[in-house]
C-alpha cells in the first residue's frame, strides 16, 4: 500500500445514475437560474419568444438566457468556453436539457439581446425587493474604470497626435542625415542602408497623411478624441494616477445591508462628479422607496448634484473637496469664516463681520459676495488675503451643503461603510473578467 488516498481503477465498470437529475444537489445555484429564467415574461422584456413558420428552428431564448446567466456566475464570457462547457459541464447538461449551441449562436444572441438582458436585471432587483431585501433603503455609489478592446496606442486626442507628428518629424530628419552620411561611402552595404532608410521615410510619411486624416475626425468629435477599435471608449485616468486607461467607467449603488448591487450603469465619461443624483435616483426607483440614503466619496462632490438629491428626498454623504487656493498658499480658508443665518454675515478668524454687498451670476450659480471695510487695517491681513479686501462668496443653495458636511461629520464611519460595501463587487467583478475585462466594443454592447 501506498499510504495515500487512492482513486478508483480507470478500467472498473461503474452503473451511473439513471437520471442526469441526480447530479445536480438541491443546494446548487443552477436550479435557481433554472427557477428564476422561467418565472420571466421573456416576450415582454423584449426576446423573441415566437418561433419563425419556415427555416430551421430556433434556440429557445428562455434556454440561452440561462447559458449566459450561468457563464457570467461561473466567469465564463468567452462565447467559445460557453460552446465548450455546455458539451462537458453536468450543470449545464441539466440546465439545457443537453444542447449544446455553437459559439457564433451565443454571441449573437447577447448582441441582438442586449436591452432585454439588462432589463432582466431589473427583474432581479424587483424580485429582492419583494423578499424585502432593501428595507434599510441606504446605498453606496461609485465607479471603476474598465478597460476596453482598445489598445493605448489605438486612442488619439489633439496633444498625443502632436507628440507623434514631432516624433516622426525627428525620425525623418534623423533618417535623411543618416542618408547623406551613407551617400558619401560607396559601397553595396550603404547602398542596402540607403534603401531600407528610404522605405523607412515612405512608410513615416504614409502614417502622417493618415494622421492628419484621424485629426479632422478627432476635432469633429465632441471631446477631441477618438479611438479606432471601440469607438465609445475613452482615455481616463486611474488611481495610480501615473496610468491611464483606454475604456469606460462603471457606476454602481451597492445596497449596504446585503451587498447587492440595485442599480448600475456604464458610461464613457472618465470622472464620478455628474453621476451622482443620476445613480441615486436609479437606486431609488429601483428600491421604490420615498426617501434613500446614498453615501460616496468625495469624487462625487458636485454642488448640482447634491442638491437635485436634497430636491428628490435623498439624502447624500459626501466628503466635500478642498480645493481653497488660499489654504494651499497659506492664507485663510472659506471654513475658516463662519456664517451667521440670522444676521446674513460672516464673521472671520480675527472677529469682523463681512457683511452682505451684492449678489452675481457666476458659471451659471447665483452667489452672494461678501466683504469687510476693516481689512486693511486688519492684524491678520497677510495670513487672510493679498487684496484691499478678503471677499467670501456664498451660493444661494449653500445651506444645503452645510447640512449635508454637517451630516458628514456627525457619522465619520459613513467612510468606512462604503468602502467596505461598493469597493469589493467592482474587485470580484474585475477579478473574474480578467485583465482584458470587457470583451465587446461599443457603449450599448459594453452595457449588456
Amino acid at each position: 500500500m501506498s499510504g495515500f488516498i487512492e482513486g478508483e481503477s480507470r478500467s472498473q465498470a461503474t452503473l451511473f445514475p439513471e437520471r442526469i437529475d441526480d447530479y445536480v444537489t438541491e443546494e446548487n445555484a443552477v436550479r435557481v437560474i433554472d427557477v428564476f429564467v422561467d418565472e420571466l415574461d421573456l416576450s415582454g422584456l423584449g426576446f423573441k419568444t415566437l418561433p419563425e413558420a419556415t427555416g430551421r428552428p430556433a434556440y429557445n431564448p428562455a434556454m440561452m438566457l440561462k447559458l449566459y446567466i450561468y457563464g457570467y456566475l461561473n466567469r465564463i464570457q468567452s462565447s467559445r468556453r460557453l460552446e465548450r462547457e455546455a458539451g462537458r459541464n453536468v450543470e449545464l447538461m441539466w440546465l439545457l436539457g443537453k444542447l449544446s449551441p455553437d459559439f457564433k449562436t451565443i454571441a449573437d444572441f447577447r448582441k441582438n439581446n442586449g436591452k432585454a438582458i439588462r432589463l432582466v436585471c431589473r427583474e432581479f432587483v424587483m424580485l429582492c425587493r419583494k423578499l424585502n431585501l432593501f428595507s434599510d433603503a441606504f446605498v453606496a455609489i461609485d465607479g471603476s474604470k474598465f478597460r476596453a478592446v482598445n489598445n493605448r496606442n489605438r486612442n488619439f486626442s489633439k496633444a498625443k497626435l502632436k507628440k507623434r507628428l514631432e516624433q516622426i518629424d525627428d525620425s525623418i530628419a534623423r533618417y535623411l542625415g543618416e542618408i547623406a552620411s551613407a551617400d558619401r561611402r560607396e559601397s553595396e552595404a550603404m547602398k542596402t542602408k540607403t534603401d531600407r532608410l528610404e522605405n523607412k521615410i515612405a512608410a513615416l510619411k504614409a502614417e502622417i497623411q493618415t494622421l492628419k486624416k484621424l485629426e479632422v475626425q478627432m476635432l469633429e468629435s465632441p471631446d477631441q478624441q477618438i479611438s479606432l477599435t471601440d469607438p465609445d471608449a475613452r482615455v481616463m485616468s486611474t488611481a495610480a494616477r501615473s496610468k491611464a486607461i483606454v475604456g469606460y467607467n462603471v457606476q454602481a449603488a451597492v445596497d449596504t445591508k446585503h451587498h447587492l448591487i440595485v442599480a448600475h450603469e456604464v458610461t464613457n465619461v472618465g470622472h464620478d462628479r455628474a453621476q451622482l443624483s443620476n445613480m441615486a435616483l436609479q437606486a431609488k426607483e429601483a428600491i421604490n422607496c420615498d426617501e434613500l440614503t446614498v453615501v460616496a466619496d468625495r469624487g462625487y462632490f458636485s454642488g448640482e448634484e447634491i442638491l437635485a438629491c436634497d430636491q428628490a428626498g435623498i439624502t447624500a454623504y459626501v466628503p466635500k473637496t478642498q480645493t481653497s487656493n488660499n489654504q494651499a498658499r497659506g492664507l485663510f480658508g472659506k471654513r475658516d469664516f463662519i456664517y451667521h443665518p440670522d444676521d446674513n454675515e460672516y464673521e472671520c478668524p480675527a472677529g469682523e463681520r463681512l457683511i452682505y454687498r451684492f449678489t452675481g451670476q457666476e458659471a451659471g450659480k447665483i452667489q452672494h459676495r461678501y466683504w469687510s471695510s476693516a481689512c486693511p487695517g486688519c492684524r491678520l491681513k497677510k495670513q487672510c488675503t493679498t487684496a484691499v479686501y478678503r471677499r467670501v462668496e456664498r451660493w444661494e443653495h449653500e445651506a444645503v451643503m452645510e447640512a449635508m458636511e454637517d451630516r458628514v461629520d456627525r457619522k465619520p464611519d459613513c467612510m468606512r461603510i462604503r468602502g467596505s460595501t461598493v469597493e469589493h463587487p467592482f474587485g470580484t467583478i474585475k477579478s473574474w473578467m480578467g485583465p482584458s475585462h470587457f470583451q465587446m466594443k461599443r457603449l450599448e454592447h459594453v452595457s449588456t
